[in-house]
């Protein structure tokens, strides 16, 4: 038995780095679904919930699935309802989703192999938009740092927060800790009793969540880009340009217009001072770009509020960030696309680089199969449940792009439209990425091009 051990994991080690070679994307999703696997079976342990009681599969499964993809949908009252054991298990899930599906590819096949192979350098760097193959290696142990160093702020920053509420040490140290996984990973999970609504006006709370979600969002490319170069933006990569600039756009557009459509309504911002209203519409204007955080309930809103909620979840962070969605850089790029066209200029400019066209259509493939992803999803719950379509459709994007902002409707799902959602957080976490590497190299050269011909459009 002792000489057939070593020969397993030998057998175990070469069909990994097999499949790591010939389609790292597959061993992508593997991982992945390891990590939800295993985080189920601990929170499906008696021990996981505070009540001593095995929870129902489905229930074990959406909270691992929401940890690991870091949504924050829950169909159960998380402070509550699962132990000291099953948070620190919802902890590590949200630290290990949050690295990234392409980080933790890179990361197994480093251990398994000792060195990465051409295409899962390829893969890699067409996640994190790396253009030397040799900084792959190097972006991995990068990204665990910065993913320490910036959650490890938060925490220094909450935990005095804590402990001025009342908290004692040890609690405001986990307290803590938790939030500032939460927040950087853009989770959206939380273990604090009544949530953040009895902080809607704290600045000293909600300042911070607007800083961790933004940086969690914007990506570790851009993280890097501008770490390496902060004191000259000129030299920081179109990418991180693109991304910063229109991250921070739609943060403005969303905290003007949903500030507009709450102003008066005495069920939200209403009934807050004007500092308060200024500061949960500066926070309703970041968390639905990935974190699902919410200083008032999201049931009391506006449907306008919803619509415009609604748009920002699906655009979501940016690319090889903590934030789902179809990315920001995709979305600028299309409007980019549209500018020009309107112009009438034949390339696609910005920031004083030319955006190749190839990138158009993969920016246009991704956001029609996110729809797509988003369509067959809400019209599944519209058959499974009684529900209207505008709560149906929040949910789905939601779920989507692993935001985790909910109208209050998810623990009432029957368990059917639950495995819906779960099957729609993983393809959102995991799909569009690895959707957008596996796009990017299949490049065909070809001898002979057919005639060109241009149908009429519009």
């Amino acid at each position: 038995m002792a000489r057939e051990l070593p020969a397993f994991v030998s057998r175990v080690r070469d069909s990994i780095d097999a499949v790591a070679r010939r389609s790292p994307a597959r061993l992508t999703l593997l991982v992945f679904l390891g990590v939800v696997a295993i985080e189920t079976a601990l929170l499906s342990l008696p021990i996981a919930t505070s009540s001593g009681q095995r929870a129902p599969f489905v229930e074990a499964l959406f909270m691992a699935t929401s940890a690991v993809c870091v949504t924050g949908l829950v169909t159960t009252d998380v402070p509550t309802y699962w132990s000291e054991f099953g948070h620190v298990v919802i902890m590590f899930g949200m630290m290990v989703g949050g690295l990234g599906v392409m980080t933790l590819a890179s990361i197994l096949g480093l251990a398994v192999s000792r060195r990465m192979g051409l295409t899962t350098k390829l893969l890699a760097a067409a996640e994190t938009k790396l253009t030397r193959l040799g900084e792959v290696g190097s972006l991995v142990r990068a990204v665990i740092g910065a993913s320490l160093v910036l959650t490890l702020g938060l925490w220094l920053i909450f935990v005095p927060r804590f402990l001025a509420e009342g908290f004692g040490l040890g609690e405001a140290l986990w307290q803590g800790w938790f939030m500032a996984v939460s927040v950087f990973n853009n989770a959206g999970i939380l273990i604090l009793d009544g949530g953040l609504q009895p902080f809607v006006s704290d600045w000293w709370m909600c300042l911070p969540i607007i800083v961790g979600t933004f940086v969690g969002a914007v990506g570790f490319p851009v993280i890097l880009s501008v770490a390496s170069s902060w004191r000259n933006p000129r030299r920081w990569s179109l990418h991180a340009k693109l991304t910063i600039a229109t991250s921070l756009g739609l943060w403005l557009l969303g905290v003007l217009l949903i500030g507009a459509f709450e102003w008066n309504n005495t069920e939200t911002f209403g009934r807050l001072p004007l500092h308060g209203r200024v500061l949960a519409a500066m926070v309703a204007g970041m968390t639905p770009r990935s974190s699902g955080f919410s200083t008032v309930d999201i049931a009391d809103m506006s449907e306008a509020t919803w619509f415009m909620q609604d748009a920002l979840m699906f655009i979501g962070g940016g690319s090889a960030s903590t934030g789902g969605g179809i990315k920001v850089t995709t979305f600028a790029v299309m409007l980019l696309a549209i500018f020009a066209e309107a112009r009438g200029d034949r390339d696609i400019e910005a920031f004083g680089r030319r955006v190749e066209g190839g990138v158009v259509r993969l920016a246009i493939a991704v956001a029609f199969i996110g729809a797509t992803f988003v369509g067959l999803a809400a019209l599944a719950l519209l058959i499974l449940t009684d529900l209207h379509l505008d709560v149906i459709l929040f949910e789905v994007i939601s779920a989507f792009a692993t935001c985790g902002l909910s109208t209050g409707i998810t623990a009432s799902l029957p368990d059917s439209a639950k495995y819906v959602l779960i099957a729609l957080m993983f393809a959102g976490r995991t799909g569009t990425m690895t959707l957008a590497a596996a796009l990017a190299l299949r490049n065909r050269r070809r001898v002979i091009r057919l005639p060109e011909e241009r149908p009429i459009i519009g």
